[in-house]
């Protein structure tokens, strides 16, 4: 039940994130981020599942009794469990998807280490399987290799004579998964969903984004300090003395700040219209004087490429002005410092543990690094995620599985469109275009009706950075071959085995793999209607759907185009609402002084909220709820929203939580509960919130939306 962030890049993937998820779909690594695969229950194998008679209820069995659910209702519902399963030492956060992670985890070993043992095929996707396995789980090789695998880039780098073969060098590290400087992708033309298109968008930092080099709180200002001595470390371990890994981290603050001051805020980069400027190659040349963007784009194997979607000219012209002034050095440092930072987790102890202790410790707060074989399998997951996933479907996402929630999206959908109707503040015209394009969403439930071929990649046993640089440049190419093709909808951007989902406004579709679904240790059979409406109705397709009309979705038509197709009026009396819902989530303290950022997170709150009270409405049509019998001593109304804050177990390390403020368009757990919760009437209800309470807001404060 989560979904991939509702950041607006060119992606424009909008969705419930419960767990960092990887980035764009064209040349991203998703080294360290992914989510892995989870059982769903009518897979799992009965002997080692217990039923629902053998066990307390999982609801009740989670209630902390001794918080009213008036006063934090988030608390109230996992309590229990959360004060039962503490933080790893090695994670940053824990809750119930880390928990399916850890189902599914046991079976890709397994997968993995028999296609190691295996005498596959050459070529075929066991062979690639196992070989990515058996290189990546050797540590003995690793700290052998050292830094050999990045040699050859290295000494590209430092052989450069002069600023102007940065370009070059720059496009020689983007295939290879290095955020080098720039950040180009090729995604649908926001403006018309029908063309893939080259974006241009802001990129090439070490830090998580441009707060973390300016705010001044002492938290951040000490992030800071921590970066210099990181990256001073690095260039030690790719052999520098003292003074010039000093001198070298120095440097790439410097430009990184550069960069960094022309990027735009989070919340910015929410604003569809904004961050869309179609240029000619001529006019993009224009907006850098004295750089040409011709040789850059054919270097980049992008020479046919006439128009360019520019999502922020500024940082481009940054990038420009950069080029013509900061010094040779400078750049052998930050492209040096790019490359060691990406394939770092790759290479020997020194740089994995480096790695691990700013961006893990400092920035996240874990305290021991995750074993070796779950950070191969998250690497393995990024390379070859459709051949595992292919595996995964076959074995554990039975037909009757699919069915049930195929069935629940209709479900929800239809209490959808009936709130659309009885909108009191949308006008009948602007009605009629909204349910067009809720009966034209495409759901696509549990995996794909297509797999990627990877008969194009090379995997083999000579090291585990080579094996993910030539995945990060299948990955690339794939992406380059869209350019000039029909747009094929029917693609996945998540696999099957994903802890996640997400709206794709380009293609008006949700997408909703399959262990989206899953419950740890609970059988789909053993799952009643109202946990199953709350957890996956709610949480996740309802969240999904309203996607497609909270403040960013709704700029998209119903054919996936950024194109207004609301009254001005109606546009008006939306934004108030959208408004107040800021408002609400603005005033929420999560950290020391640290609030919730209202604006940036205000699509998915408006998604939580939405996904809530048009689900609930699909439940009341259940034999479950119109017959109102208790299970674990809870009514159906109870178990809904009890269902839908198991979708937020999850707690996290004050240091992860002060990071995740600054770039995450998703609210806290904590806050995707309760702030929602505020605003539905029928929660009061349920748990009898009263006046008094923290939770209880007056009618004309609480926000009505869907």
């Amino acid at each position: 039940m989560q979904c991939l962030s509702g950041l607006a890049s060119p992606g424009r993937r909008f969705g419930l994130l419960r767990q960092p998820t990887g980035s764009s779909p064209l040349m991203k690594k998703h080294l360290l981020s992914l989510p892995l695969l989870a059982a769903l229950a009518t897979a799992c194998n009965s002997n080692t599942q217990k039923t629902s008679a053998d066990k307390p209820d999982l609801l009740q069995a989670a209630l902390d009794t001794t918080v009213a659910a008036g006063d934090d209702f988030f608390t109230y519902a996992n309590g229990s469990w959360l004060k039962s399963h503490p933080i790893p030492a090695s994670e940053s956060s824990w809750g119930i998807g880390k928990e399916v992670q850890n189902e599914i985890y046991a079976r890709l070993r397994q997968t993995s280490e028999e296609a190691a043992a295996a005498k596959a095929t050459p070529g075929s996707n066991q062979q690639k399987i196992g070989d990515f396995w058996a290189v990546g789980i050797d540590s003995v090789k690793a700290d052998q290799l050292g830094a050999a695998p990045i040699q050859p880039e290295l000494a590209r780098i430092a052989g450069m004579q002069s600023v102007a073969e940065v370009p070059g060098v720059v496009a020689r590290l983007i295939p290879l998964g290095v955020d080098a400087l720039i950040g180009p992708g090729i995604y649908q033309d926001a403006k018309n969903s029908e063309r893939m298109a080259l974006y241009l968008y802001q990129s090439g930092l070490g830090l998580p984004n441009r707060d973390f080099y300016f705010n001044t709180d002492e938290r951040t200002k000490n992030i800071r300090r921590e970066y210099l001595r990181h990256l001073a470390a690095t260039f030690r371990l790719l052999g520098q003395d003292e003074a010039t890994a000093q001198a070298n981290a120095q440097r790439v603050m410097s430009l990184e700040t550069a960069l960094a001051r022309s990027s735009r805020k989070l919340e910015a980069l929410r604003d569809p219209y904004a961050n869309y400027h179609k240029k000619s190659i001529a006019e993009l040349n224009q907006l850098t004087p004295g750089l040409d963007w011709k040789p850059w784009l054919t270097q980049l194997e992008l020479g046919k490429v006439d128009t360019v979607i520019v999502g922020q000219p500024e940082f481009y012209q940054t990038v420009g002005k950069l080029l013509k002034t900061a010094p040779l050095a400078d750049w052998k440092a930050y492209l040096s410092w790019q490359l060691a930072h990406t394939f770092a987790p790759t290479l020997s102890a020194g740089f994995d543990q480096e790695h691990f202790r700013f961006y893990s410790t400092v920035l996240r707060g874990a305290k021991s690094q995750r074993p070796r074989w779950k950070r191969v399998l998250d690497m393995e997951e990024s390379a070859l995620g459709d051949a595992l996933g292919q595996l995964f479907v076959k074995e554990y996402f039975k037909p009757e599985t699919k069915a049930r929630y195929e069935k629940l999206v209709k479900d929800v959908s239809a209490s959808f469109a009936e709130h659309i109707q009885k909108l009191d503040w949308m006008s009948e015209p602007t009605k009629k275009v909204a349910l067009v394009k809720l009966q034209k969403i495409t759901p696509k439930v549990g995996y794909p009706s297509k797999w990627r071929d990877y008969s194009s990649l090379t995997i083999d046993r000579s090291s585990l950075a080579a094996n993910v640089m030539r995945a990060n440049e299948w990955k690339y190419r794939y992406a380059l071959n869209k350019l000039g093709k029909p747009v094929d909808r029917t693609e996945w951007d998540m696999t099957p085995q994903t802890y996640n989902a997400y709206y794709n406004p380009s293609n008006n579709e949700i997408v909703l793999p399959a262990a989206a679904f899953a419950i740890p240790g609970l059988l789909d059979a053993d799952a009643d209607d109202a946990l199953v409406y709350g957890y996956a109705g709610a949480s996740t397709i309802g969240h999904e759907l309203t996607h497609g009309f909270d403040d960013e979705g709704s700029q998209f038509d119903a054919q996936g185009n950024l194109k207004e197709w609301w009254s001005k009026d109606d546009r008006a009396r939306f934004k108030k609402r959208v408004d107040a819902i800021v408002r609400q989530f603005d005033a929420y303290t999560v950290l020391d002084s640290l609030h919730i950022n209202g604006k940036a997170t205000a699509g998915e709150n408006i998604a939580d909220l939405g996904g809530i009270v048009i689900a609930f409405d699909a439940f009341k049509k259940t034999k479950q709820y119109q017959e109102g019998k208790k299970i674990g001593g809870l009514t159906p109304t109870q178990r809904y929203f009890l269902g839908y804050a198991l979708g937020w177990q999850n707690h996290q390390r004050d240091e992860s939580l002060a990071s995740r403020i600054l770039t995450d368009v998703h609210s806290p757990a904590q806050f995707r509960v309760n702030g929602p919760m505020a605003d539905v009437p029928a929660f009061y209800e349920a748990f009898a919130v009263k006046p008094g309470q923290k939770l209880y807001r007056a009618d004309s404060a609480r926000v009505t939306i869907w």
